[in-house]
C-alpha cells in the first residue's frame, strides 16, 4: 500500500483514481470476477456528493459488497487526495441519481475494442436536433483505432461515412468476428459525425437496446414516439444487428425504420458478426435491405497489428501516468504469441501486466512478464466454454439429462435449470440470443431473453439460485 500511495499522492480526479484502482483490483481478484462484476459497473455521485459504484444488477451489488468493496476502498483511499469512500448500489436503486460529468466514470474494462459497458457520457439534452450520445464510449475514437491490413478498408469507409461524404452507400454494414473493432468503428463514426455536424441528430443503439426499447414502447403504448425518435435521425448506428433475429415484430419495425431513413436520404451504419446474407435467423426481406449497401469485412488481426495494438494500449497508460516509456519489443511479442484470441483478449492481458508491473513495465524481460501474468497467458489455443459444456454441467448439477434442457417440458424442475443454463451461455460464450435458442431445442430468441432476465431478477432475491449459479460458474471455470 505504501508504494501505491506514493505513486499517486493527492490525486482527486475520480477517473484517474478509478482507472488505477480497478487495474490493481483486476490483478488481485482475477479476470473472470473482474469481467463479471467490476467491468460493467460505473462510479457516480449522488446529490450529496457520495461516490457510488453502480452495478448492473442486485446480484452483482451483493457480490461486490461481500467480496471486493473493502479492498476497493483500501485502494481508493490510498489514491484519493480527498479521502472519499465508495458505496455500492445496483442500477435500480440509483435510477434517480444523475451522473456528474466530473465524476461519472467507467470501470477499466478487461475488454479491448468493443466491450459493451455503461456510458461515460450522459445523453445530450433533447432538442429539435439533439445529438444522442447515450451508449457511446469516449475512448473509442478514430485516434485510438489501430489500423492494420485486416481493417484498413473498413477504417477508410468509416472515416468517409463520419465525414458525411457524398456518394455514401446505404446502409454501411461492418461484419467480422467478435472482438476485432466493429463497435470501435461505430463509436468513432458517431463521435466524428457529431463533431463535424453538431446540429445533426446521431443515434447510436445496440440491437439489444433497440429490441428492449421497442418491447417497452409496445407495452407502454408509445410506439409512435419510439418510431419518431429513430426516423427523425440524420444518422442511425445499430450495433450487433444479429441480435434482432427470431422476433418477427422487431424485425418488421427495423425494416420499416431502415426503409423510411433510406427514402429520406439519411445515413445508416450497422454491424454484425456475419455478413448480411449469412444471418439466417433474420427474415429474407430484412436481410436483403441489410445487404443492399456496402458490406465491409473487419478481419481478425495479424501479428503485426496486434503488436501495434499492444503498443497503443501501453502508450495510453503512459499518458495517464500509470507507466513511463515503452515496453520492450520481446515482451510485446510474448504477449501476442501467447494470447491467440481476439484483440480484446490481448488488451486484457496488457491491462493485467500494467497492473502487476506498474512503473516497472518498461524494464521487464519476457520471462518476468510471463511470470507476472501467470495463468492469464496460455501457451496454446485458449480454452473456450461452449454451449454444450454448459448444458452438460447444468444437467449434472441438477441431476437431470441434457436432453431435458432441450425438451418441450415446462415444469419448474426443468424450466428453471434451463433458464440458468441460458443465462450462463449469455455470460460465458459469445453466442447470440437466436443462436442460444437454436441450441436449446430450436427456441425463439425472445424465450432466451426472458430466461436470462428472469435469472438476473431472481439471483438477488433467491439465495438458492444465487448459490447454484456461483457453483456452476466455478465448475465451468475449472
Amino acid at each position: 500500500m505504501g508504494g501505491l500511495a506514493a505513486a499517486s499522492t493527492n490525486m482527486t480526479d475520480p477517473e484517474r483514481i478509478w482507472t488505477e484502482a480497478s487495474l490493481r483490483l483486476r490483478a488481485e481478484i482475477g479476470e473472470g470476477p473482474f469481467s463479471s462484476y467490476i467491468a460493467p459497473s460505473a462510479v457516480r455521485a449522488d446529490g450529496a456528493g457520495q461516490l457510488i459504484l453502480v452495478t448492473p444488477t442486485g446480484y452483482a451489488r451483493d457480490w461486490v459488497r461481500k467480496n471486493a468493496l473493502r479492498r476497493l476502498n483500501e485502494l481508493w483511499l490510498g489514491l484519493d487526495g480527498l479521502s472519499r469512500r465508495l458505496d455500492v448500489r445496483c442500477r435500480a436503486e440509483v435510477a434517480s441519481v444523475t451522473p456528474a460529468s466530473a465524476v461519472a466514470v467507467q470501470a477499466l474494462s478487461t475488454a479491448g475494442l468493443e466491450t459493451p459497458v455503461a456510458p461515460t457520457v450522459p445523453p445530450v439534452t433533447d432538442g429539435a436536433r439533439a445529438v444522442r450520445a447515450a451508449g457511446l464510449q469516449e475512448r473509442l475514437t478514430f485516434d485510438s483505432f489501430v489500423e492494420g491490413q485486416g481493417n484498413a478498408f473498413a477504417l477508410a469507409i468509416a472515416r468517409q461515412t463520419a465525414a458525411w461524404a457524398d456518394g455514401h452507400f446505404n446502409p454501411i454494414f461492418f461484419c467480422g468476428p467478435y472482438g476485432y473493432g466493429k463497435t470501435h468503428l461505430l463509436n468513432a463514426i458517431a463521435w466524428e459525425a457529431q463533431r463535424l455536424r453538431p446540429d445533426a441528430k446521431v443515434v447510436y443503439l445496440t440491437a439489444e437496446r433497440f429490441l428492449s426499447t421497442f418491447v417497452k414502447a409496445m407495452q407502454d403504448r408509445s410506439t409512435a414516439a419510439f418510431k419518431e425518435s429513430l426516423r427523425s435521425a440524420d444518422m442511425l448506428l445499430l450495433d450487433d444487428v444479429q441480435f434482432v433475429g427470431g422476433k418477427a415484430s422487431t424485425q418488421e419495425e427495423l425494416l420499416s425504420t431502415l426503409t423510411a431513413l433510406i427514402e429520406d436520404g439519411k445515413r445508416i451504419v450497422l454491424s454484425a458478426d456475419r455478413p448480411p446474407m449469412a444471418l439466417t435467423e433474420v427474415e429474407p426481406r430484412l436481410r436483403s435491405h441489410l445487404a443492399a449497401g456496402l458490406t465491409c469485412p473487419v478481419e481478425p488481426a495479424d501479428r503485426t497489428l496486434k503488436i501495434a495494438v499492444a503498443q497503443n494500449r501501453i502508450a495510453a497508460f503512459a499518458r495517464m501516468g500509470l507507466v513511463s516509456g515503452e515496453a520492450p519489443r520481446d515482451v510485446l511479442e510474448q504477449l501476442v504469441d501467447r494470447t491467440p484470441g481476439s484483440v480484446r483478449e490481448l488488451e486484457g492481458a496488457i491491462n493485467t501486466l500494467a497492473a502487476a508491473a506498474g512503473p516497472r513495465l518498461t524494464t521487464l524481460g519476457a520471462d518476468e512478464a510471463v511470470a507476472l501474468l501467470g495463468s492469464a497467458l496460455r501457451g496454446g489455443p485458449e480454452r473456450r466454454i461452449t454451449v454444450d459444456e454448459i448444458q452438460k454441467t447444468v444437467a449434472e448439477h441438477f441431476n437431470m439429462k441434457q436432453a431435458d434442457l432441450l425438451s418441450e417440458r415446462r415444469t419448474r424442475a426443468v424450466a428453471r435449470p434451463r433458464q440458468i443454463a441460458m443465462w450462463l451461455c449469455k455470460q460465458h460464450t459469445t453466442r447470440s440470443y437466436p443462436d442460444i435458442g437454436r441450441r436449446f431445442g430450436g427456441r425463439d430468441h425472445t424465450t432466451v431473453l426472458h430466461g436470462v432476465r428472469k435469472i438476473e431478477e431472481l439471483m438477488p432475491q433467491d439465495d438458492q439460485i444465487a448459490r447454484d449459479v456461483e457453483a456452476l460458474t466455478r465448475k465451468l471455470r475449472g
